[in-house]
């Protein structure tokens, strides 16, 4: 067994690589240097693929390697270009078939991309879907008129978005497609931690899901509402008994409420001390 572990990973080099509909760099292993920009063909577990080195390469170390290390085969040749290109124009064929295919069949489907691999062995197509899809009939369709060995891969709705791309409500392209890899859990207590209105739709990104920005700042959220008191809390100030209905955590403002007034003020006059900050509030 360790003996096998070490022939695996028999490389002098590590090298980090991205593929053009992914930014997540990948590590393979390599027998010489690769630098930066570098087309290289690697072998993956749908089969040949072309992609860029990312990273220059660095002495192979088994503790930056999850799992199996593909290497990388070669350099990417001319050759190797012009076939990636053909390729594009062969998945368009391949995609209009498949579509043509759905419809015949009546299937609840629907097809984002069509990729083949370098040696044109497989062909690899996305859908989405929102119910498991009986596709039998159809990989028999398939490979019938393509001659060549099928995968239909189910995604997610924000894999299409990330696929697909398209403008935020920030007016910037989306970050799954500009620079995520992976995607974070996403939930609602993360809105109600930023003490947003609860509207799904405008808390929704392009994919119909939760905004993934709603993650990037919930960690400071938390740490600014540390030691606060909660919403509809009473809290006597200057005298008068108050509702604290609401705060503005960034502007380090509450909204105060009682039958007579409504007044807006900032922290460090309700709690000049943050020490007595607790005794200072009350419930009621």
């Amino acid at each position: 067994m360790k003996e096998k572990k070490e022939k695996e990973f028999d490389f002098p080099y590590l090298v980090y690589i991205q593929f053009e509909e992914s930014k997540k760099p990948y590590s393979f292993g390599a027998h010489e240097k690769y630098h930066v920009n570098d087309m290289v063909v690697v072998e993956t577990v749908r089969g040949q693929e072309i992609g860029k080195v990312c990273v220059p390469a660095i002495p192979f170390d088994p503790k930056k390697v999850k799992g199996e290390c593909k290497p990388i085969v070669r350099k990417a040749s001319q050759a190797d270009l012009e076939q990636k290109e053909k390729n594009k124009e062969k998945a368009k064929h391949a995609m209009e078939i498949c579509a043509a295919c759905i419809r015949h069949l009546d299937l609840d489907m629907h097809l984002i991309s069509c990729e083949y691999t370098l040696d044109c062995a497989k062909v690899i197509f996305m859908y989405v879907s929102d119910e498991r899809v009986d596709f039998r009939q159809l990989l028999k369709d398939l490979a019938h008129q393509l001659h060549c060995r099928i995968e239909l891969r189910q995604i997610g709705p924000r894999n299409k978005a990330k696929m697909v791309g398209g403008i935020g409500n920030c007016g910037m392209e989306c970050c799954c497609s500009r620079f995520l890899s992976e995607f974070d859990t996403v939930s609602i207590n993360m809105a109600k931690n930023q003490m947003l209105a609860l509207n799904i739709s405008k808390l929704s990104g392009q994919c119909g899901k939760l905004m993934c920005c709603l993650r990037y700042e919930n960690d400071e959220y938390t740490q600014l509402k540390k030691g606060l008191p909660k919403l509809n809390s009473q809290i006597v100030f200057e005298g008068n008994k108050y509702r604290i209905s609401s705060m503005n955590v960034l502007q380090k403002q509450a909204k105060l409420e009682n039958r007579e007034e409504v007044r807006f003020v900032s922290f460090d006059e309700l709690w000049p001390n943050k020490g007595e900050k607790h005794e200072k509030t009350k419930k009621l």
